[in-house]
């Protein structure tokens, strides 16, 4: 071999080395990217989830604490009901809103601004001296709440565009809402009695400081459309008026009743209104709500049956919590360590398997085996003794709670399935929007109908823990009854298979 083609060889053996070099120190580089951008993703799923948490917590922890706020700051009984209905007004006529807007100038800017104002709420709640104050503080912990839920799963699904990541990250993001109810009820109790109720809402401000200063660096940023792809002053004027009245009418009806002329004039008014709103959107050059979302079967259909199973699981949240507490005689921390196994068992089945149950059979199929859990859960309760012992009446029906940890992953999916990367704020206020009005209408109704049974019972001559437990039986079956509605709804509307 010449000396020539020895440095040929030589040189060529080189420069193959220096490429192979080259592509693993490239390969390197991909492979470090890809992991940082996972965990970059992770982080940006906390923080929404985290975000989420500190919302639903708050929302449940004020319930257990009513009593003390009521003693502390001397609030008439009807008084009390707006600590609870300042927020709910607030957080459900303006989520709709917020999403769009979120679209419109931001998902991360209003996700950021929301989280700040409800902070800042929590901190001026904490330290409210008289009821006004208070009330004033909850209609703003409303408004900021509404902002930063509304574009949470907007944010997410553009995040995890992949439909097996969406559904885990879903299972997560619906996991934080049966979690933050049920803390909250454990927490609440255990911060009332061992501090005083200031701390229920003290509590928010190292969360909320958290949540902004990790989302700062983590979630993706959007510029939006701006705000003349949808300067729709007239609708948003339109939507909210209308849902803020509605939803007004829908809290007020425990003190007027449904058929009183208030009720039914507000109510007239809210539909007119909401009614206007649609032909605007028909009509406006540049909508607050394209009328095209509304085209897919599964949108409308997942956001109908949403109502309808929010509507019916209050029975559960709140009823089974007062027949702990009135009936059996729990306290407020003992009653949230009770309800704590149904946490446990939607957790284990929204984080476990119900991203796996989606990817194998579709999201209806696990919808409607979710939905068939729930009634039989209902339905058992309408047999619940005024005598219950926990372990062998209460605890085993806990466990059907199960079906929702399949239910709402599933929904949250068909919910947002048609929402393009532009729609998705709007998307994801619509479907918070449904769960707000769900939520209203099932404290009104099941509320109602139990007391009215209740004092039914009493004037029969009945004892108090009876008259108690049967009214809370008619509630149970009327939630019964709207879970097989909701079960039809999904089965008739929804089109969805396995994958």
């Amino acid at each position: 071999m010449s000396a020539t083609t020895h440095g040929q060889s030589t040189g060529n053996t080189g420069t193959a080395r220096s490429r192979k070099a080259e592509a693993n120190a490239r390969d390197h580089r991909d492979h470090r990217d890809h992991r940082d951008h996972r965990d970059h993703r992770t982080l940006a799923l906390a923080v929404i989830a985290t975000g989420m948490l500190m919302i639903i917590l708050d929302g449940s922890i004020v319930t257990v604490a009513m009593p003390a706020i009521q003693q502390d700051l001397g609030f008439t009984p009807v008084g009390l009901s707006w600590v609870v209905n300042a927020y709910l007004i607030a957080f459900g006529s303006l989520l709709l809103l917020a999403g769009r807007l979120g679209d419109l100038l931001g998902r991360k800017r209003m996700f950021l601004v929301g989280t700040a104002v409800f902070t800042a709420a929590s901190l001026l709640a904490g330290v409210a001296t008289s009821p006004a104050v208070l009330v004033g503080a909850r209609f703003l912990q409303g408004v900021g709440s509404a902002m930063a839920s509304a574009v949470g799963l907007g944010i997410l699904v553009t995040l995890f565009p992949q439909p097996r990541e969406r559904s885990r990250a879903i299972a997560v993001f619906s996991f934080t809402g049966a979690a933050g109810a049920s803390i909250g009820q454990v927490l609440g109790g255990v911060l009332t009695d061992a501090l005083n109720w200031h701390w229920i809402f003290f509590i928010n401000l190292p969360i909320g400081v958290a949540a902004l200063a990790v989302g700062a660096a983590v979630l993706p940023g959007d510029r939006g459309l701006g705000l003349r792809a949808g300067a729709d002053v007239l609708g948003a004027l339109l939507v909210t008026a209308g849902l803020m009245l509605g939803i007004y009418t829908v809290v007020q009806v425990e003190h007027t009743g449904w058929t009183s002329l208030r009720t039914l004039a507000l109510g007239a008014v809210a539909l007119l209104l909401l009614a206007g709103f649609v032909v605007r959107q028909a009509r406006a050059r540049t909508p607050l709500m394209p009328l095209r979302l509304l085209r897919s079967r599964n949108v409308v259909g997942a956001n109908l049956v949403q109502m309808l199973m929010v509507a019916a699981l209050f029975s559960f949240q709140i009823l089974v919590a007062l027949h702990l507490q009135k009936v059996l005689g729990y306290g407020a921390a003992k009653t949230g360590l009770a309800m704590l196994p149904a946490a446990v068992v939607i957790g284990a089945v929204s984080l476990g398997v119900s991203a796996r149950l989606n990817a194998r059979f579709g999201e209806r199929r696990v919808l409607l085996a979710g939905l068939l859990l729930l009634a039989a859960l209902l339905a058992l309760l309408t047999r619940l003794p005024a005598n219950a012992h926990y372990l062998t009446d209460l605890f085993p029906v806990f466990l059907l709670a199960a079906g929702f940890g399949l239910a709402l992953p599933a929904l949250t999916s068909l919910g947002m399935s048609s929402a393009s990367e532009d729609d998705a704020g709007l998307a994801s206020g619509l479907f918070n929007t449904t769960q707000q009005i769900g939520m209203a209408a099932g404290v009104a109704v099941l509320s109602t109908l139990a007391a009215s049974r209740t004092d039914d019972r009493l004037t029969e001559g009945h004892s108090l823990p009876e008259a108690l437990t049967s009214g809370y039986h008619l509630a149970f079956a009327t939630g019964t009854a709207l879970l097989l509605a909701a079960f039809t709804a999904a089965w008739t509307i929804l089109r969805t298979g396995g994958r």
